[in-house]
């Protein structure tokens, strides 16, 4: 049976692919404030300009391509149970070839109705004002917004709490809850984190091997260390 190796990725993998992404430091995400586009509060303040925002990140992630981390994650299912959860709203996980993956914030290529945050459904196009559900109430991203529940959690804690190996690619580990799931590893699972400017990771049990690279060059790294620990050759 396959070992169970369970990763949190983050925008710094998708950032190698060129998509770009907000940081706490400016509360800026593509040159508007997140406030404005990534809250309810935003929504009902100025619907367009937040439909607007995200046609245009679609529209990106149309030109973009998964790069060299996101491959070697998928090519890892070839020896591991391989479930990746992630903060981010791309397809890129998806797109290299990655099996199981768990989008806690949501997906820039799926709607939901306003009125019913269980009606779901692919887009890929821009999305309007007067795009409505079948019911005839507005559509709006598939986005957690700040201030938002999500209802991807529990999963993803049910996932983390069974894994074998624990890997942290590409995320400050500063946005909660995402950052509270490495507390529910198995106390014997050892934790891998990935990032060029690593933190001191608070309040942990696990043994914690820091790699302090980029993502994709990171991944290759832990890759070779987790082979190495399965004696897989």
């Amino acid at each position: 049976m396959k070992k169970k190796l369970v990763i949190l990725t983050g925008a710094g993998i998708s950032a190698e692919s060129g998509i770009k992404t907000f940081r706490d430091s400016d509360g800026l995400w593509e040159g508007h404030d997140v406030m404005e586009v990534a809250t309810p509060e935003g929504w009902h303040k100025n619907q367009n300009l937040v439909l607007d925002f995200y046609n245009k990140r679609r529209q990106q992630l149309k030109e973009v391509q998964p790069n060299l981390g996101h491959q070697i994650l998928a090519e890892l299912e070839n020896n591991f149970d391989v479930h990746i959860i992630t903060q981010n709203v791309d397809d890129l996980h998806e797109r290299a070839g990655s099996t199981q993956v768990l989008h806690l914030h949501g997906e820039l290529l799926k709607v939901r109705s306003t009125q019913n945050k269980n009606l779901i459904l692919d887009w890929s196009d821009d999305l309007f004002t007067g795009d409505f559900d079948q019911n005839g109430h507005q559509l709006r991203p598939h986005i957690v917004w700040f201030g938002e529940e999500v209802p991807a959690l529990e999963e993803a804690i049910d996932i983390t709490e069974t894994a074998d190996y624990f890997a942290v690619i590409g995320t400050s580990l500063q946005v909660y809850p995402a950052a509270g799931l490495i507390s529910y590893t198995p106390a014997t699972t050892p934790v891998f984190y990935i990032d060029p400017k690593p933190i001191s990771i608070p309040n942990i049990r696990n043994k914690v091997e820091t790699i302090a690279k980029f993502a994709s060059t990171g991944v290759a790294d832990l890759r070779e260390r987790l082979f190495e620990l399965e004696q897989i050759k």
